[in-house]
């Protein structure tokens, strides 16, 4: 398929996606493995949502939130992973800029959302293991729905203004744009001029929503830590360790990829890296999440079973 790139892109509605038209004798590969691992993704996130909701060994504030964690995964990769199938199977790579940047911001968005919820997830495994007998009481149903909710709206505002003032450039390098979803870094290298200003602004609101829930984190994990290796026995720490140990897994999944991606200087991006990142902290980290709070979890693994039981 040819691609037409423009000079002008100021006055022009879409861009072109090219995704991995660079390597066409293996589209039906990569449409068959988008598809396994798009489906790998839902089941395994509907069945943590499912044995959450009917479990009643479940019926717990640290299930509550990773119920909300899968359904976020759900909506997160669904931003990204549908477009990518569309664009191979139809070979149609034409996006609209309105399209562009509603895809931009509900990724930043979700993206901001799993910061925030990863954060909270971490301070309900703080105040379980560090203030046990305390723990009823300050992590009641209302305290949870607050912070889920929380959690899901903390990124719209943000994002949207981030989108607004992202899109609010004029693009005149070209129109094709060397991904696969519409991403901040691909954006900014069509913009004309100098966009040293738009650059500081993605780092600023970097900080703000991921490196402030992430100091959270290693806040809470610290104290766990410290309160674990008090435990008078090996028995009680490694059991201690062991409710916490699948989420530190996913936060150091997530947190890495993502701040490798995006704030690295500009000089240090190159299209093959974005993507290959990109692919691991959008598609093959959600892929992974479910198997490790399932297979690392003992409570899990039991609900699962008595699921297949039932059928």
């Amino acid at each position: 398929m040819k691609f037409e790139a423009e000079s002008n892109i100021s006055t022009v509605t879409q861009f072109v996606l090219l995704g991995f038209a660079s390597l066409p004798n293996l589209q039906v590969i990569l449409s068959a493995v988008f598809s396994i691992i798009y489906m790998i993704i839902l089941i395994g996130n509907c069945l943590i949502i499912l044995i959450t909701r009917l479990d009643p060994t479940l019926q717990k504030p640290m299930y509550f939130f990773l119920a909300n964690f899968s359904a976020l995964e759900i909506c997160y990769v669904s931003v990204t992973v549908p477009r990518i199938l569309f664009n191979i199977w139809t070979q149609n790579r034409n996006i609209s800029m309105l399209a562009c940047a509603v895809q931009m911001c509900f990724f930043l968005m979700l993206g901001t959302d799993e910061c925030f919820l990863l954060a909270v997830m971490s301070y309900d495994r703080y105040v379980a293991i560090c203030n046990p007998l305390q723990y009823p009481l300050v992590m009641n149903s209302r305290k949870c729905t607050q912070l889920a909710a929380g959690s899901w709206l903390s990124g719209i505002p943000i994002q949207i203004g981030q989108t607004c003032w992202i899109f609010s450039m004029h693009f005149c390098n070209s129109n094709q744009i060397d991904h696969f979803f519409c991403d901040i870094p691909p954006i900014l290298k069509m913009a004309c001029g100098d966009t040293s200003v738009h650059e500081l602004s993605v780092y600023v609101v970097v900080m703000v929503v991921a490196a402030l829930p992430f100091i959270l984190v290693l806040t809470s994990y610290s104290k766990i830590i410290a309160t674990i290796l008090r435990l008078p026995t090996a028995k009680g720490r490694a059991k201690a360790f062991s409710t916490c140990s699948s989420h530190l897994l996913v936060v150091v999944l997530f947190y890495g990829s993502g701040t490798i991606t995006y704030l690295r200087p500009k000089s240090m991006h190159s299209p093959e890296t974005d993507k290959l990142l990109s692919l691991f902290y959008t598609i093959v980290t959600p892929m992974f999440n479910p198997l490790i709070y399932s297979l690392r979890n003992k409570e899990v693994i039991a609900a699962l079973r008595k699921l297949k039981l039932q059928k």
